[in-house]
């Protein structure tokens, strides 16, 4: 969506406030409907996740119907713009991006998750650092619905073919992927617009993309931290990867799976948050008959690490997932909030767990130490960090400034000079009032 647009949206949703919170302290809200519907974005959740949500929800409430729709990532902050302050639009419950959670609840779209429901979910055992992005002043409006986190998925026999071990450090990561680029095969799949995964590189080296300084948000590109991960990725990036500086987080697994019948991978390694395990390895048919792949079966052909930290252990790498909310102008209360009843149930808390979604209820991720695959997804999760939760920081997103600032890094750009530039774009957009003519 065109930056102006959306900012203009977002400043309609803004202006509704007033009415919004009204909607959420008590005051009369709309017509109640039996029949409410919940979006959910992508495909992460998946058909028997999403079947188990509509069977129980409907047993639970006799004569209610639960409606699934599902959105995608690309437009789902025009989607809520468009929707969450218009009664006859507005989904029931919604999942949106951890990152964008603050934008929302910060203009007041959300109702407000009360004190004994937030403990009836599960209280102090969810993921706090995603409670915090769908908080305001101690108030929650948004829970964790599911977390992901990055780790490292490489061939292992390129690897071993080429003497390279398993890095202990970040300096040791960059000095392998280096050694395995050739002109044929990426030492390392990486976009150069893809910060995301970049920004690992500044959590690591201790760096923050933005601090709260008083009542303001202030970005922090050029604090010297921030400039070494930066400059720690361009060297990986220039030297490792040959992905255009314009591509974003690409199917970097499509490169991983070239050549699996032979030794000559486009790509060696790459990162990519846990669930792409799904889409590596060799094709098989499932029992729908169906060709998926085997979720990298093969462990003599590929395996996993965590990003090493600058002095070893792992790096706090960016933390994927998403928030869910009830919408302010939900049709029925009491439908929307059951629904979270069911969505934190502990039988729905374990399946996400045992389908490769870090639950949000921490308590259920021994459910996912069974294999090696869960367990660096816990491990690498509980190092992870978020990005800032400012309430400008949705719009920062949806104006691709973050793309713009890695791109030309990627490019060659200094640094610190790039740093500085884009400190100045950012800081005014921060607290989510800035004016975008």
């Amino acid at each position: 969506m065109n930056p102006r647009r959306r900012a203009a949206a977002l400043a309609a949703t803004l202006a509704l406030v007033p009415a919004l919170a009204a909607c959420g302290s008590g005051e009369p809200v709309p017509e109640s409907s039996n029949d409410i519907v919940m979006w959910l974005v992508g495909p992460d959740t998946g058909d028997a996740l999403r079947e188990h949500l509509v069977t129980t929800f409907e047993e639970r409430n006799p004569g209610a119907t639960l409606t699934i729709e599902e959105k995608d990532w690309s437009t789902i902050l025009e989607d809520l713009d468009t929707s969450l302050g218009d009664p006859a639009l507005t989904p029931d419950v919604v999942e949106m991006g951890n990152t964008q959670a603050p934008t929302y609840t910060t203009a007041g779209a959300f109702r407000e998750i009360s004190p004994e429901l937030y403990a009836e979910l599960g209280g102090d055992d969810l993921l706090q650092s995603f409670v915090e992005a769908g908080s305001v002043d101690g108030t929650v409006y948004a829970l964790p619905y599911y977390f992901g986190s990055r780790y490292v998925f490489y061939r292992k026999d390129v690897w071993k073919a080429a003497g390279v071990d398993v890095p202990k450090t970040l300096d040791e990561f960059g000095d392998a992927v280096k050694k395995l680029h050739a002109d044929t095969m990426a030492g390392f799949a990486m976009g150069g617009q893809d910060w995301r995964n970049g920004i690992s590189w500044v959590f690591a080296n201790g760096g923050e993309l933005a601090v709260k300084q008083g009542d303001s948000w202030v970005s922090t590109l050029s604090d010297p931290n921030t400039v070494k991960g930066l400059e720690q990725w361009q060297d990986v990036y220039v030297n490792a990867s040959y992905l255009p500086a314009t591509e974003i987080d690409n199917s970097y697994w499509d490169f991983v799976n070239d050549g699996v019948e032979s030794e000559a991978p486009a790509a060696a390694t790459m990162m990519a948050p846990a669930w792409a395990r799904w889409s590596i390895g060799d094709l098989v048919r499932n029992d729908d008959g169906a060709e998926v792949r085997d979720g990298m079966a093969d462990s003599s052909r590929f395996d996993i690490f965590a990003l090493p930290g600058v002095d070893g252990g792992v790096a706090p790498v960016f933390a994927g997932g998403s928030n869910l909310a009830i919408s302010a102008m939900t049709r029925n209360v009491e439908l929307s909030e059951d629904l979270l009843r069911v969505v934190y149930s502990d039988e729905y808390q374990t399946l996400l767990a045992e389908s490769g979604l870090g639950p949000a209820n921490q308590t259920f991720t021994e459910a996912m130490e069974g294999d090696k695959f869960g367990r660096t997804l816990v491990e690498t999760a509980q190092a992870s960090q978020l990005t800032p939760p400012a309430p400008g920081w949705a719009d920062i997103e949806a104006q691709g400034i973050y793309e713009n600032l890695f791109k030309e890094i990627a490019r060659g750009g200094d640094v610190a000079q790039v740093a500085a530039k884009y400190d100045a774009i950012i800081t005014p957009l921060l607290d989510g009032t800035a004016d975008d003519e």
